[in-house]
């Protein structure tokens, strides 16, 4: 009697060991081959266009002299904020400079009176906005083509949008723009006009697209680079999949479905929608329920490979990263 349970304790040892080893084998060969199951996800899509910018004044508006003459005082300094009428300069004309030189040589009583008799001229801030040039200095001769002020109303991001995208571009569309320079600072902005006419870079056909941001740092600059993302087609509450889940051949999109009973995966055709490049909507042909079977791409090497390092320099006479 007790010989047969050692029998039986014996047998059931066996068989748990045997099926340990049969499952951890088959785990093992799939793991080997890559494949995994998994089930569609309910997710929110959100896809955006990308490309890059840089900050600008909407209007930059360039303060000159009327007449020929001097710089006499400059009232503002750069970043400050002017309101429209606003006194930012005095100037002389030259005849007004040669005059108060000349009275200035003989006694302060005449240049008292011929500062009361010919008096300066003002250079008025024309609109609301900001002195981003302000570098004239008095005593400095200027001549009606010389920018005394330089003023802006505010600071846009200025992008560059493909002729390929541009149609998906609307105004009042929601972006997100990140300075080259502080990356870590996200600036919400809108769309504030299209521009109709192209422009060529590189062969490429681009259209130029104006946001305004909702509220920018105290750092921001004209002139700094910018990378803009805009909001582009979204929906919620979708079915997903991995992008990788999907394939796709001459009769279209389908996914591969596990079959109960150990039987070879099904292939399942679906409806695909849109895309972030991570996951991928599912409009029709597959239900939340229905496991997918995904395999992992296998890294080869090229058959011209010589197995040393692809990212080593070439030697002379020899092969990538190789010692003599």
């Amino acid at each position: 009697m007790r010989a047969n349970k050692i029998y039986i304790i014996g047998f059931l040892v066996l068989a748990a060991a045997a099926g340990s080893w049969l499952f951890l084998g088959r785990s093992k060969a799939a793991s080997a081959a890559g494949v995994r199951n998994i089930h569609a996800k309910i997710a929110t899509i959100q896809t955006y266009i990308s490309t890059t910018g840089t900050v600008l004044p909407r209007n930059r508006l360039e303060v000159r002299p009327p007449v020929n003459g001097r710089v006499e005082q400059i009232l503002v300094q750069e970043g400050d904020m002017v309101k429209a009428g606003q006194i930012l300069a005095w100037m002389s004309s030259t005849d007004r400079a040669a005059l108060l030189d000349a009275a200035r040589g003989k006694s302060d009583a005449s240049l008292a009176y011929w500062n009361d008799v010919y008096k300066p001229i003002a250079l008025v801030a024309p609109i609301d906005g900001q002195v981003i040039v302000a570098t004239m200095q008095p005593g400095q001769t200027v001549t009606t083509s010389d920018a005394v002020i330089v003023l802006s109303d505010v600071l846009i991001f200025r992008a560059q949008v493909d002729e390929t995208d541009i149609g998906k571009i609307a105004q009042g569309q929601e972006a997100m723009g990140t300075l080259d320079a502080y990356a870590d600072t996200k600036i919400k902005c809108k769309v504030d006009h299209i521009y109709y006419e192209s422009k060529t870079v590189n062969n490429v056909t681009i259209y130029a697209v104006d946001l305004k941001a909702d509220e920018l740092p105290a750092f921001c600059r004209s002139g700094m680079n910018v990378s803009v993302d805009f909001k582009a087609a979204g929906k919620e509450n979708i079915l997903t999949l991995p992008v990788d889940a999907v394939k796709k051949d001459k009769d279209g999109s389908y996914v591969m479905v596990s079959v109960p009973g150990g039987k070879e995966p099904a292939r399942r055709a679906v409806v695909t929608g849109i895309t972030d490049d991570i996951r991928v909507e599912i409009v029709s042909g597959l239900a939340g329920e229905d496991q997918v079977v995904v395999q992992r791409k296998k890294f080869t090497m090229p058959k011209s490979s010589t197995g040393t390092n692809p990212f080593a320099p070439a030697r002379p006479g020899g092969a990538s990263g190789s010692r003599h």
